[in-house]
């Protein structure tokens, strides 16, 4: 989850809220990628999640980060939760998933390279130390009271909320991982013919990158339990946003709808305030319960922007948000999908007809679907085999008309990191069929080899 915004005066307009938006939008020469993951830590001898403090630990990893590969470190209080170098940032999830949110960077071959290097660096660290990672999309072992709490005062607020407006929010919290990848626009126009296209295929993204069929040390009957966990969470800040295909959607729209938000904190002199179920709109008039009489800057709008957590996430630019965390080669595949659809307009547009036609409820129903079947699911005419079959090869045709060059030139285009899904088109099986035939076949329903088997 996001760290503190910084900058920004008083918010003296509601036109400043949109402007915000619109400006992120540059020119395609501009546009960038930025990749996030974040993955479990566990201790290897006892397969137990890291704490946040102690020889074997989370602290003890940002710590080892911190002085071996100058990365800064970030402190709440007296505690470190996150580091900072050129442009990327490692932070920390509530049960102690420890995340890269890369910088942004011109093509997937410098993003693979940063996430390589990462992983690289981590994992030098965690050998000394008896500790390792794993990428899944939920924990398939531990139970709530098995992880750990970070000492991060968001995180404080976000747990003790949860259970008031939803079943599966703390879930989502402690036990789940995910890969996303930002994306700029260049213009309102292309900003709404990307979110309606993102949103339209999250669900296919679901389906591909499926890698959470266990919880509780048991098969739980979905692909993407991950998936499973956001339909359960808040519907008031998660979902579909089928106001996104209406005729008046734009900058604007979206800030109506982030207002309608209820709001989670203000953050003030390193603390947060609890503001938990208050409006946006009261803290514009200055009659926020939380802090009477103060009107908000353009800091605690970009705050309250992260505290929105639908499908796609729009922000100074566009998050996908619909895959599971998973094995290194998804890490890369999952820009390379989004990058191949949405930064070459050929292709967008040949993904926009195949999803145009689709309403709500169509839309709606292949996000359950995806979250259930994967591969597998069938909504009306739509078959998601199929569907990923015909989008992954526009992805494909897009990455190669973006020509973007690796190894000095010796690699010709991005298409290659595509292969993990290619692999995945053509067996029918995602990640978690692949983790239900060892469940059921090699491993004999013993869990515990998941470890051993898909560790980084």
């Amino acid at each position: 989850m996001s760290i503190p915004q910084s900058g920004g005066g008083l918010i003296e307009r509601h036109e400043d809220l949109a402007e915000y938006l619109a400006s992120g939008c540059k020119p395609k020469s501009d546009w960038r990628i930025g990749t996030e993951h974040e993955k479990f830590g566990y201790c290897k001898d006892n397969l137990r999640p890291l704490p946040y403090d102690g020889p074997r630990s989370i602290k003890a990893v940002l710590e080892a980060l911190q002085s071996r590969y100058d990365w800064d470190p970030v402190f709440e209080g007296d505690n470190i939760i996150g580091l900072t170098k050129d442009g990327a940032n490692v932070s920390l999830e509530p049960g102690g998933q420890l995340e890269l949110s890369g910088a942004p960077l011109e093509t997937i071959h410098q993003t693979c390279d940063e996430v390589n290097t990462h992983l690289r660096e981590v994992k030098s660290i965690a050998d000394e130390i008896g500790v390792e990672f794993i990428g899944l999309g939920a924990a398939p072992i531990w139970s709530h009271d098995d992880m750990p709490r970070m000492p991060k005062g968001r995180y404080a607020l976000m747990t003790d909320y949860m259970d008031r407006v939803g079943t599966h929010g703390k879930q989502m919290m402690y036990r789940t991982s995910t890969v996303q990848v930002n994306l700029d626009f260049s213009s309102e126009a292309d900003m709404i013919q990307k979110m309606r296209v993102s949103l339209a295929l999250q669900p296919l993204a679901t389906a591909l990158f499926a890698n959470s069929p266990f919880l509780d040390g048991k098969v739980n009957g979905h692909k993407s339990w991950r998936s499973r966990v956001w339909r359960g969470l808040d519907d008031s800040r998660t979902g579909m946003l089928p106001f996104v295909f209406e005729e008046d959607f734009g900058f604007e729209r979206y800030v109506e709808y982030v207002l309608d938000v209820p709001m989670y904190f203000v953050y003030r002199d390193g603390k947060y305030i609890d503001a938990l179920g208050q409006s946006f709109r009261d803290f514009l008039k200055g009659e926020l319960p939380a802090l009477p009489g103060e009107k908000p800057t353009m800091s605690d709008w970009a705050d309250h922007l992260t505290t929105v957590f639908p499908e796609v996430r729009l922000k100074k630019f566009i998050e996908m948000r619909g895959a599971d965390g998973g094995p290194w080669r998804r890490l890369c595949a999952l820009p390379a999908f989004w990058v191949g659809l949405l930064y070459d307009q050929s292709a967008m547009d040949a993904a926009w007809d195949i999803v145009k036609g689709w309403d709500a409820e169509t839309r709606e129903t292949l996000r359950v679907a995806a979250s259930e079947q994967g591969l597998q699911a069938q909504v009306g005419d739509i078959n998601m085999h199929e569907l990923a079959r015909e989008v992954v090869s526009i992805a494909e045709g897009g990455l190669k008309a973006r020509a973007r060059t690796g190894a000095n030139g010796l690699i010709p285009d991005e298409t290659h990191f595509l292969n993990a899904l290619k692999e995945s088109v053509e067996s029918g099986k995602t990640p978690a069929d692949e983790l239900l035939d060892h469940y059921n076949g090699d491993w004999g329903g013993d869990l515990t080899k998941i470890y051993e088997a898909y560790r980084y």
